[in-house]
């Protein structure tokens, strides 16, 4: 398997990306952080929509610079400091576009839609990451611990 034909192929469906977990504009951080802690393992980010169209997405990094470095309220709603029309993929998107744009922006996570552009998941990189180590363990598992760099004897007996 060659793995830049495979990203290119595998849509973004098959990474199972996490069902969204969705909360409306007008909730305090308060609420968005006892939301978040109720729902540990789901990536760590909540989906900002008004009757199913998404307006943000509100992350723990979100809390960190948005809230807690400014030092504001937890009664804020979320429509003040959600990072607002956030970067999305659809599910039928490759693979490929999906890491592109993670990588470009810097972002975790990434709101997946339907046709309709309707919220459908959330992708993190952390699944991406299990895609290529699933897919492709190989390649993943004997890279030297810094890229370029090889052993000048092999290891062992």
């Amino acid at each position: 398997m060659e793995i830049s034909r495979n990203i290119r192929v595998d849509s973004v469906s098959r990474l199972d990306p996490l069902p969204p977990i969705e909360i409306l504009p007008s909730a305090t951080i308060r609420e968005a952080v006892q939301t978040l802690q109720q729902v540990q393992g789901n990536g760590g980010c909540l989906l900002v929509t008004d009757g199913g169209r998404l307006l943000g997405i509100f992350t723990e990094r979100d809390l960190l610079t948005r809230v807690l470095a400014v030092g504001r309220s937890f009664d804020t709603t979320l429509q003040e400091c959600m990072t607002p029309n956030p970067v999305t993929v659809s599910a039928k998107d490759p693979v490929r576009t999906a890491m592109n744009r993670m990588q470009k922006g810097g972002y975790r996570h990434l709101p997946v839609l339907d046709e309709s552009g309707k919220p459908v998941g959330v992708l993190s990189a952390q699944r991406v990451v299990h895609y290529l180590v699933e897919h492709f363990p190989a390649l993943v598992f004997n890279q030297p611990p810094v890229l370029g760099r090889y052993p000048d004897k092999p290891e062992g007996a």
